[in-house]
């Protein structure tokens, strides 16, 4: 994968201009086996931040949360486009609500440098927020007891084992 300009179209042949200004001559025929994407043209780039929370969080700060968010978006409309949306996906392992920011960038992939700079704009408002409201994540304690488990029974366990019960 590379960029390159292209300099000339025949019918038979299409000329590329590399970085290094070196014509690259490439026949028609293996182009149209390759994707080629045309960067400068490329539709602005959609973008989504997931994250998750305590299931057990109060509705009101998810809601304030959520206020907020949008709030940082919708004042940010040289980064973003107006339509933003944070949504409550799922819920995972019964004890995390799973969030997502999704949004619509102004620019195209031709910047990637500046689609990360962004993200991590939106990750240091939502970890602001999340703070501010006291919103935290934590995995709920599960206790085990195996002192009371039954006795083995069976003939399949490895034989360097050793049944000491």
């Amino acid at each position: 994968e590379f960029q390159v300009v292209v300099e000339e179209m025949n019918i038979m042949t299409t000329i590329f201009l590399r970085y290094d200004n070196l014509k690259v001559y490439y026949p028609n025929s293996k182009l149209a086996t390759l994707p080629i994407m045309n960067y400068y043209r490329s539709p602005d780039m959609g973008d989504a931040v997931d994250f998750s929370v305590n299931v057990a969080t109060p509705p009101e700060k998810l809601a304030l949360m959520k206020e907020r968010l949008m709030h940082y978006l919708d004042n940010k409309k040289e980064h973003w486009y107006p339509g933003s949306m944070v949504v409550l996906r799922d819920i995972d392992d019964t004890n995390r609500l799973k969030i997502s920011i999704w949004c619509r960038h102004t620019i195209n992939f031709q910047d990637m440098g500046m689609r990360f700079d962004r993200r991590e704009l939106i990750l240091q408002e939502m970890m602001k927020i999340l703070r501010d409201l006291d919103i935290e994540y934590r995995m709920l304690p599960l206790d085990i007891n195996v002192r009371n488990a039954p006795p083995i029974n069976s003939t399949r366990m490895p034989t360097t084992w050793a049944l000491n019960f």
